[in-house]
């Protein structure tokens, strides 16, 4: 900024390169459009240049004849089809001379005083045959201060113009129309074509800072010699409004404004990108919930389910110590003390009546709770498997058509989530039940012959038939005693107290042991299962937790900056009056 700048605009100038060059930093680490990033810097660079008034429209608008009418002279060429296929940049300079500038943008330079306070950008037509030519307008808007958009008066607002102009408000650019060609057209005809641009635009864009009709063909000729066309031109109105809005302070105004709306824009698009990926995440929040809350639910009913199952298990050892202690009454008494001397047929007895078919009703019950054991762990699986896949479907359906960059949000939580659902369905696919059950079973044989009660390789039907042996052992050595001392009739009642005690004793043992080892084996296997999907969901959760922090600080900061921004835009749209000048910028 070439001028001398008053107190308040210094101050204003310090806060807005503030304001922006921590926006820019905060985009930096940010998914953000990369153009978007580009045209801020650029905006920011640009507070240093001096201010830029851009011409645009449609080619056959017009355009080039409206500037060189603007200047005074035949700088552009003219014709009826495009003539301007690059930006050119109008500066000041002693002598008319064109040479090719940066980024294939050419420089014009003549000895015109606007010049000397403004450049001018001649643009190509914003419906040129050759779309680069649109591109290369499009990108240029972004740096603009100030745009004067021409439309014909014979084909004024046309369907490519409003699309263009939706642009040109998105970057939050004041606007001036200008409506040329005029000369065409009867008196009536232009109020009438006037109305309607104007209530086009304000309908299409909102504000619009002014609506001027013009020749610009007849401003050039009551410049070349003809006075008498300058009142018909009407382009004193439109040469009073550009002297009086751009002079130091409207420069100083709207040489601020740019950036600013560069800012406002990216922040709006920004937060609403930050906005949806936060939507995201709360979604993958509920779902990391709902899995684990039907953990808890899971783990509760199959605790439940497990205890009612081992209930069964303890009610068949349970009512084999009834039958034992029947039988002990039934034989130790002194009505069948022929019986007890067969020991071979009393052995029989005892395992036909006692022992019976337990060791088999109990290992059928420990192999139906091994195969449901094993069938809720895959249904559990299953569960967590479609939990996932619903979520990522759900997720795909709403960015249809977008396909998410690598590093950004998108990207990397769709990533976690194909891979936890890879997992899943290899988990289910690869789930061999008859394995698992085997498997689960010889853990919790392991479990009895680890407490003593068996040896290796085992089954729970061959150690309960091993303690109900070893009771029976107990009994036939009550018998000899009970022989030994002659079937005494005092002696008889108190081996059948201790015989009874101690089979209950050996059963109890057993209940104890057995009951026990498998409530302790099952319940590693449930947190087993459960810790593997814990871990096969932790990897998702943590990022969803790391990237909500790093969001919701994001959003903090961008809403912080967009009230800088706002703040901003509102002084200098007050346009307050300025106190004495203190210094250049």
């Amino acid at each position: 900024m070439d001028a001398i700048l008053t107190q308040a605009q210094e101050a204003l100038l310090k806060q807005t390169r503030d304001a922006l060059g921590r926006l820019r930093d905060a985009l930096a680490d940010s998914a953000a459009d990369p153009a978007g990033r580009a045209a801020l810097v650029d905006s920011i660079r640009q507070l240093d240049e001096l201010f830029l008034l851009v011409i645009a429209g449609e080619f056959n608008s017009g355009k080039s004849a409206f500037i060189n009418a603007l200047l005074g002279q035949s700088l552009q060429p003219e014709g009826v089809t495009p003539t301007t296929d690059q930006i050119y940049l109008l500066r000041y300079g002693e002598t008319a001379q064109r040479r090719p500038g940066e980024d294939g943008v050419w420089v014009q330079t003549a000895p015109v005083e606007l010049l000397s306070k403004i450049t001018v950008v001649d643009t190509p037509g914003t419906n040129a045959i050759m779309r680069e030519h649109e591109a290369l307008t499009a990108e240029f808007i972004p740096r603009s201060d100030l745009v004067l958009f021409v439309t014909s008066a014979d084909r004024p607002f046309t369907e490519s113009e409003r699309g263009f102009l939706e642009q040109i408000r998105n970057w939050g650019k004041k606007i001036v129309l200008v409506i040329n060609k005029i000369d065409i057209l009867r008196p009536a005809e232009v109020d009438q074509v006037v109305a309607f641009v104007t209530g086009a635009a304000q309908t299409l864009i909102g504000d619009v800072a002014a609506v001027f009709p013009v020749s610009a063909r007849l401003a050039q000729a009551a410049k070349r010699g003809q006075p008498e066309q300058w009142g018909p031109s009407r382009f004193e109105p439109l040469e009073r409004y550009i002297r009086e809005t751009l002079d130091d302070e409207g420069r100083f105004r709207l040489k601020l404004l740019n950036p600013l709306g560069v800012g406002g824009r990216l922040i709006r698009e920004q937060l609403a990108h930050v906005n949806a990926d936060l939507s995201t995440l709360s979604g993958d929040s509920q779902l990391l919930d709902d899995i684990r809350g039907q953990m808890v639910y899971y783990d509760d009913d199959m605790k439940r389910n497990f205890q009612a199952r081992i209930g069964e298990i303890d009610n068949l050892l349970l009512s084999m110590e009834k039958r034992g202690n029947d039988f002990l009454d039934d034989r130790l008494r002194l009505g069948r003390i022929p019986d007890l001397l067969r020991s071979k047929q009393l052995e029989q007895d005892f395992q036909d009546e006692v022992v019976a078919d337990t060791p088999r009703q109990i290992e059928d019950r420990v192999n139906e709770l091994v195969d449901w054991m094993v069938q809720q762990d895959l249904r559990q699986w299953t569960a967590v498997a479609d939990h996932l896949g619903k979520r990522r479907d759900a997720n795909l359906s709403r960015v249809v058509g977008d396909t998410p960059r690598e590093g950004t949000l998108a990207w990397d939580r769709q990533r976690l989530i194909d891979s936890i659902g890879r997992a899943t369905r290899q988990a289910v696919e690869s789930y061999d039940q008859t394995r698992e059950a085997a498997e689960l079973a010889a853990s919790a044989r392991q479990a009895v012959v680890n407490a003593g009660l068996a040896g290796v390789g085992a089954s729970i039907g061959v150690i309960i038939a091993v303690v109900a042996h070893a009771a029976f052992l107990d009994f036939t050595g009550v018998i000899a005693g009970v022989a030994a001392a002659a079937l005494g009739l005092l002696i008889l009642p108190a081996r059948k107290r201790k015989s009874k005690a101690e089979f209950t004793s050996k059963l109890e043992e057993l209940r104890t042991r057995l009951v026990g080892n498998l409530e302790q084996q099952f319940e590693r296997e449930m947190r087993r299962g459960a810790q593997r999907i814990e871990d096969t969901i932790a990897p998702f959760d943590r990022f969803v937790r790391a990237e909500r922090d790093r969001l919701g600080q994001q959003q903090k900061t961008l809403q912080e900056l967009g009230a800088t921004v706002s703040d901003l835009q509102r002084t200098l749209q007050q346009g307050k009056p300025s106190p004495t000048p203190r210094a250049r910028a």
